[in-house]
């Protein structure tokens, strides 16, 4: 997932970071399996229209998070300046994101959204350098070539098979530019977790931003905002409300503010095998040599852009 090591500097220690414990690896195990099988309830949730289907889940995913913050007596009163910073929250980590991957979710295998998301470690080295001006090693060139060409390997047979998929390309396009929004949200994550705000308060603020956008969105289009009663759509929709949304941000959120965003990343590595392994099952994904190869040129090239990074 998304993860700007550059403001996460401070977290590493000149004699390197710190043994992980085993509520680390209990909130990686979460955020890796709730992610991983989040994708193909996303695609049973893009039957509607997205920002209808989105509108829904973070409304009661908002409650749920505003009556965790109220129990846990987070505090929820916050200046306007940090207000602007969940609306930012809310924008790029609450609606946009999600709101490009289910419009290209419609031509895609559920499986391969995920391997898209989980470059966002490699997106980040972009980031890193037009931001921050942070310099790339040859180490981080070669992670960065190996993810895009395992992408292409991934998604050749999709976009390029027996003839040119333009909708699968534009899909593509999407979820790229949805895991693009997801990086710059966890930027401002992190630093609202460098000023010491914790991860529940800065996720119900910023649920309450996404819902607004994303029902604000839906009135201006004319949309209905009705869902379907089918035991499919109110399924995937619990899923997402308490499993996708207040489970997984809080596991992965949590992981981010105790061990940093480099190695936090390490469950994008992950996911992808479970997303597509659920896939294959409930999709008939079908995998080829030239599919087989992407995924391991994807995840090798997310794993040195990683392990890169977090020895910085």
């Amino acid at each position: 997932m998304a993860h700007a090591s550059d403001v996460d500097a401070g977290a590493a220690l000149s004699y390197g970071p710190p043994a992980l414990t085993m509520f680390d690896y209990f909130l990686y195990g979460t955020t890796v399996f709730a992610w991983g099988f989040s994708w193909y309830a996303l695609k049973l949730q893009a039957v509607i229209t997205p920002e209808i289907a989105l509108f829904w889940r973070f409304l009661f995913a908002t409650l749920l998070m505003w009556g965790w913050a109220k129990l846990g007596r987070h505090k929820l009163a916050f200046p306007l300046s940090t207000h602007l910073r969940f609306a930012a929250l809310g924008l790029l980590l609450f609606s946009t994101n999600f709101l490009l991957f289910y419009h290209g979710s419609r031509e895609l295998p559920s499986g391969l959204l995920s391997v898209v998301f989980s470059l966002a470690s490699v997106f980040n080295i972009v980031l890193g350098f037009v931001l921050f001006r942070q310099r790339v090693s040859q180490t981080l060139m070669i992670g960065a070539a190996l993810g895009f060409s395992g992408i292409c390997l991934m998604f050749y047979q999709e976009i390029a098979g027996s003839s040119w998929n333009l909708a699968a390309l534009g899909g593509l396009g999407l979820c790229a530019l949805g895991t693009l929004s997801f990086c710059f949200g966890n930027i401002v994550s992190a630093k609202a977790t460098a000023q010491k705000i914790s991860v529940v308060s800065a996720s119900a603020w910023g649920m309450v931003y996404g819902t607004v956008l994303l029902g604000t969105n839906g009135y201006v289009q004319g949309v209905s905002f009705e869902v379907p009663f089918t035991p499919e759509f109110l399924l995937s929709l619990l899923y997402m409300v308490f499993i996708g949304s207040i489970v997984a941000f809080g596991a992965y959120l949590t992981l981010l503010g105790r061990i940093g965003s480099a190695r936090a990343g390490y469950a994008t590595v992950m996911f992808p095998i479970v997303a597509l392994g659920v896939s294959t099952a409930m999709e008939g994904y079908v995998w080829t040599i030239t599919s087989i190869t992407g995924l391991l040129f994807a995840l090798g090239g997310n794993w040195i852009v990683l392990r890169s990074s977090a020895k910085k």
